[in-house]
């Protein structure tokens, strides 16, 4: 693989692929410091002006208006949803925005608190490159995920079990490596965690449990604190967390080898996120034939590729709410605590049309007219006549700055070549496809988001 093709395969999965807003030269190791170097600066993602209604207003009122608030609270939760997608398209820590769409999965809440879910957004964004133990122990504390996972209203002699359960199931040791007892006496543990009303965390002492737990073959008087540093002091987590980010970035075939040698060097480091992504994105192994053209692009990956490839702007982003949702991965609105299942999964009969023919869409400004997938998880009354949307896609491709990227030379096999360099994951074994017969530079590059291979990472 030359090095252009190294550059492009490591931009399509360390961030979001080719963009027009920089141009990256020189060889892989001098552009994935300049990823890094970019992504340092944080800057919260919020909704300006929020008219944020509070939930407790609900108790006051009638079931219709009751209905209106709660439409409300989803539409600025929505608008969140909207800011991030915008904010992926366009920052330049492509890295530290792409490193956060990999923990939103795996630390996956659901709930309409747009307040609670601006703090667990940048939580996460924060601390995307950081330390895995920082961000746990954050995350823990979230009001996001201690209202999600009910810990609310986990108290002494009356122990929620849901946040013990899915700490060690999804987010740290993996199914298997604890016990059910571990669960419970997590659980005691984690008693009197919670968020008062402005949502802060507080931990309520008068309700927890002050009696001796048995941990994973310790005993003492532990705390929530104590439950997390025991699970961190376990290699097991480290081999845990490395092996989803390593299907996340490289390839859903695991090469136990290659996860081994990372989860020791990630364990031994403390849980340092970057040193960990540094030494596979600068691996020989990174950039192999077989860990090329391997993954499917999510729909957020999908959608954003397209965005920063082709400087689109809206004049109203609201569709993008239903592409997301007709593709498949809506942001803040996971199916379940375990988020997205990924892979194959991401394509399927009902999505495959709309995926190939996105680029296309968006560039026509065309209207699309579909059905929306049933959410079990849909907490407003849809009923199947409004599950069907039609939408008018208003959006503009930066066609100049586009071709003057790509040269005054168009129509040519060496511009041809180049397009489906930046496009598409070429292998060693791959050829390219086909010129086809068009006379016009931007059908030639939309050409190439409807085949296959552009679906792919």
């Amino acid at each position: 693989m030359n090095e252009n093709l190294k550059v492009q395969h490591l931009l399509r999965r360390a961030g979001f692929g080719f963009s027009l807003r920089k141009k990256f030269d020189g060889d892989a190791n001098k552009v994935l410091e300049s990823l890094f170097e970019e992504s340092k600066k944080f800057e919260i993602v919020s909704i300006h002006h929020a008219d944020v209604i509070q939930a407790r207003s609900l108790f006051s009122m009638s079931p219709e208006e009751r209905k209106i608030l709660l439409a409300d609270l989803a539409a600025n939760v929505k608008l969140l949803n909207l800011e991030w997608l915008k904010t992926m398209g366009r920052s330049e820590g492509q890295m530290r925005e792409k490193a956060a769409l990999f923990w939103h999965g795996h630390f996956a809440v659901r709930t309409r608190g747009y307040e609670h879910l601006t703090l667990y957004l940048n939580t996460i964004r924060k601390n995307a490159l950081g330390n895995f133990a920082d961000l746990l122990k954050a995350i823990s504390k979230e009001p996001a995920m201690l209202k999600f996972l009910n810990n609310q209203q986990n108290r002494k002699n009356s122990p929620n079990e849901n946040f013990a359960r899915e700490l060690l199931e999804l987010f740290t040791l993996g199914r298997g490596h604890y016990t059910e007892k571990d669960i419970k006496e997590a659980a005691r543990a984690f008693t009197g965690w919670g968020f008062d009303n402005k949502n802060d965390f507080v931990f309520r002492r008068h309700i927890h449990d002050t009696g001796t737990k048995e941990f994973m073959g310790k005993k003492g008087n532990f705390t929530g604190d104590d439950i997390l540093e025991i699970i961190l002091s376990n290699p097991r987590t480290a081999y845990f967390i490395t092996e989803k980010i390593y299907r996340f970035y490289v390839n859903d075939k695991i090469n136990e080898s290659h996860v081994e040698e990372l989860a020791r060097s990630f364990f031994e480091s403390g849980y340092a996120i970057k040193p960990l992504l540094e030494k596979i994105f600068s691996s020989d192994w990174f950039y192999d034939e077989e860990n090329i053209g391997s993954l499917i692009k999510s729909p957020v990956e999908l959608i954003v590729g397209l965005n920063r490839t082709f400087g689109i702007s809206y004049a109203d982003p609201q569709p993008l709410l239903a592409i997301q949702r007709l593709l498949g991965q809506m942001l803040f609105f996971p199916p379940n605590v375990s988020g997205w299942a990924g892979g194959r999964n991401w394509i399927d009969n009902s999505s495959l049309a709309l995926r190939i023919n996105l680029g296309s869409l968006l560039s026509q400004s065309a209207e699309i007219n579909l059905r929306l997938k049933a959410d079990e998880n849909d907490e407003m009354d849809f009923s199947d006549e409004n599950r069907f949307i039609k939408k008018h896609l208003q959006c503009n491709f930066n066609w100049n700055q586009f071709e003057t990227h790509f040269g005054a030379h168009r129509n040519t096999n060496q511009q041809w070549e180049r397009l489906c360099n930046e496009l598409l994951p070429i292998s060693k074994a791959e050829k390219y496809p086909s010129q086809p017969e068009l006379d016009n530079f931007k059908s030639m590059a939309i050409y190439l988001t409807k085949l296959p291979e552009y679906q792919i990472n």
